[in-house]
């Protein structure tokens, strides 16, 4: 089972907690500098200035909408089963 990294971060987390529970302690330098300005562009949450940290519950919820979980997934679903064997090729034009 996988693990929450992001849960046992504080309300609101710095960069370098933040990056580490994302990508772990060996690739947070680079997620803080490169990675971090890009996701800004993309609507990344600003670091709250009376805090002093990114607030984690709107980290979760841009993850969840980039990896497109918010999204739902009906729109993914099987909508019937495949009858492959039963199409008739090429339509007539007339």
């Amino acid at each position: 089972m996988m693990t929450d990294p992001l849960a046992s971060l504080p309300m609101f987390a710095t960069d370098k907690q933040i990056a580490i529970a994302v990508v772990g302690k060996e690739r947070a330098d680079y997620y803080i500098n490169a990675v971090i300005p890009q996701l800004m562009r993309k609507g990344f949450p600003q670091i709250d200035p009376l805090h002093d940290g990114r607030p984690v519950p709107l980290v979760r919820k841009f993850y969840d909408g980039y990896f497109g979980i918010t999204a739902g997934f009906a729109a993914t679903a099987p909508d019937g089963e495949e009858r492959l064997g039963q199409w008739a090729g090429r339509r007539k034009r007339s």
